[in-house]
């Protein structure tokens, strides 16, 4: 019988569907690096959402036969001991195909219509003050007929694009930066950064990718182009962003997503006050429609590995 331990359940506020497999279950709100390898004694199966398992703590666990990943994303695990020691690790898939697009579509409507700015002024009595019947501190732009970029042609990616065609947008698939020969269906990576009115990031961090978005990218776009992050935080690189917004580089960002979650220690982008710069913690993916898809596919991995077909495999 299979012993499963959920280290995090906290981060997914759903109750899970029974497993058709017998099993032992505990779970705990959230789990500190000092306590993982303790509460993992025993357990045959491993569910985590952000929690690392490095390969220091896994080579700690040698009865621990399945990591179920409660996300997509996996940089939290090490792959590559879990591969190298018959560590069967499954993630979550396509459960956020509209959440995550509806959010990033959310923070552009609300840049491009400055909807942070006018709450700013309205709380400030400045339309209460106005000689006229409404304000026109900030510019107003349409989405129909303006060019979204999209960096990141995965399942998110695509499902962004559908949507943002239905709205009137001309959409763009970036080509990989270093990329030497242009794929059929994409353009070059600096080219749809001058020609879009706002870039959506929606590809992994990887060695690669980490500041993707940097002074040189943001140099290239178009002064009122918006940039959204609704993938990992270190996609970006934080102070360059904050400089590009604050001269007028560029004409605003929205953030999902931070380098360290929780930002315990701070994040710059969190103390900047600035109206074309809209932040929001992490919640692009955690529609209630989107977590009940999510919080059943878990269990169906589970499900899948405990009856001898492992799906969804990362490893």
């Amino acid at each position: 019988m299979h012993h499963i331990v959920f280290l995090d359940q906290g981060s997914l506020p759903m109750v899970l569907k029974p497993l058709q497999s017998p099993h032992t279950w505990h779970d705990y709100p959230q789990t500190g690096p000092e306590d993982v390898v303790s509460r993992l004694q025993g357990a045959t199966i491993a569910v985590v959402n952000k929690v690392r398992l490095t390969a220091e703590i896994l080579a700690s666990l040698p009865g621990l036969k399945m990591i179920a990943i409660a996300a997509t994303g996996s940089d939290n695990i090490d792959l590559v001991y879990c591969k190298a020691h018959g560590i069967v690790v499954s993630n979550i898939r396509n459960y956020a195909l509209d959440t995550v697009p509806e959010h990033a579509l959310a923070m552009l409507f609300a840049l491009r219509r400055s909807l942070p700015g006018w709450q700013k002024d309205i709380a400030a009595g400045k339309w209460q003050t106005s000689p006229h019947f409404c304000l026109f501190d900030y510019p107003i732009l349409d989405i129909a007929d303006s060019t979204l970029g999209i960096i990141g042609s995965g399942s998110l990616g695509q499902s962004l694009a559908r949507k943002a065609q239905a709205l009137g947008m001309k959409v763009l698939f970036a080509d990989r930066k270093d990329a030497t020969m242009i794929r059929d269906g994409f353009t070059a990576f600096d080219d749809v950064l001058q020609q879009s009115d706002a870039i959506s990031l929606h590809c992994p961090l990887t060695p690669q990718t980490k500041d993707l978005m940097g002074a040189r990218e943001f140099g290239l776009m178009r002064a009122h182009a918006i940039l959204l992050n609704t993938a990992r935080g270190a996609l970006v690189h934080a102070d360059a962003l904050l400089a590009a917004l604050r001269t007028g580089q560029i004409g605003g960002a929205g953030i999902d997503v931070l380098p360290e979650e929780p930002p315990r220690q701070g994040h710059p982008f969190l103390d900047a006050n600035l109206p074309n710069l809209l932040v929001t913690p992490h919640v692009a993916w955690s529609s209630q429609q989107a977590m009940r898809k999510l919080a059943d596919q878990l269990v169906d991995n589970m499900d899948a590995f405990i009856a001898g077909t492992p799906q969804n495999r990362l490893a």
